[in-house]
């Protein structure tokens, strides 16, 4: 059933069979279960990641349905993990979830982080995303960075190969997390495309597939469709 189940991701040379026992035996923190990860977290259970952590301490409302796929309008009110989990085992009964139903905070950012391979933002605000370039930093691990924009969005891989973080792309931490948080409108799809290209980079880097986003900047325009990849 196994051999079945990953046969078209097997037949790719860049996977093959060492790409996917690889996949297997791998293991990914999922910082946040909006939008973002409510379009990473299947993708990556769906193509066999052995381990996923679920990160989010937050409950289930009607403003999240449009764009967060992973709930129901019967799980209004339930922890996201809690939702997340059950949705998500259904899919892949050969991936082991683990659930943190705990805000991200400087005393367990470390700890959380230094438990798996790889670590995917998807979050929604500055001060967690410094917060996980830090931990990162510290337990050395590379990470995927994802944010979006009403119709925009952009996506990265810090802290691999060539060294490059959040900080590097955004020096400006003070002013940033200090600014006043704005709720705007977004476009449903938008996290789905960039929780696409997030997912890809997890499976990528997991797989051991090149090249990657590290060392640059993937941004899009979906209203416009136009997008380009910048060098950091």
């Amino acid at each position: 059933m196994a051999d079945e189940r990953y046969a078209r991701q097997v037949m790719l040379p860049e996977i093959g069979e060492e790409g996917q026992r690889r996949l297997a035996s791998s293991s990914v923190l999922l910082v946040g279960l909006g939008g973002l990860g409510s379009a990473v977290a299947p993708i990556l259970a769906g193509a066999g990641v052995g381990r996923i952590g679920l990160c989010d301490h937050d409950t289930v409302s009607w403003s999240n349905l449009p764009r967060q796929t992973l709930y129901t309008e019967e799980e209004v009110g339930r922890p996201k993990c809690e939702a997340a989990l059950r949705r998500l085992a259904a899919l892949s009964s050969a991936t082991r979830f683990e659930c943190h139903t705990e805000e991200l905070t400087p005393a367990n950012a470390e700890r959380l982080v230094a438990a798996y391979d790889l670590v995917v933002d998807c979050c929604d605000n500055f001060a967690t995303r410094y917060l996980l370039d830090d931990a990162c930093a510290a337990a050395e691990r590379p990470w995927v960075y994802g944010s979006i924009g009403p119709f925009e969005g952009q996506a990265s891989l810090f802290n691999h190969r060539r060294g490059v973080r959040y900080a590097d792309l955004y020096p400006d931490r003070e002013a940033l997390c200090s600014a006043p948080r704005r709720t705007l409108g977004v476009l449903g799809s938008v996290p789905a495309a960039i929780g696409a290209i997030e997912a890809t980079e997890a499976l990528k880097l997991l797989a051991g597939m090149e090249p990657s986003l590290d060392g640059r900047l993937f941004v899009i325009d979906l209203k416009n469709m136009q997008c380009e990849t910048i060098a950091l």
